[in-house]
């Protein structure tokens, strides 16, 4: 079989990798792919009233219609 050659350049240095500046980035660039993904979500599912779901404090004793009591 053939060895798998990598040209310099592509891989870090172990050194870069197990910096604290490198694990700082990795960890912004993980926040912000979550981060994006839960808009990405909630942009895609139907939008929700809260007012909807909430009781109404206009409801009116009597109805005002021109048929109030509907068809009998």
């Amino acid at each position: 079989m053939s060895a798998l050659v990598v040209p310099l350049g592509i891989l870090f240095p172990e050194s870069l990798v197990r910096s604290h500046g490198f694990a700082i980035l990795a960890a912004f660039v993980a926040i912000n792919t979550v981060v994006y993904v839960a808009l990405s979500i909630a942009k895609a599912l139907p939008k929700v009233y809260v007012g909807d779901h909430l009781p109404r404090r206009y409801h009116r004793a009597e109805t005002r219609s021109i048929h109030p009591d509907g068809p009998t």
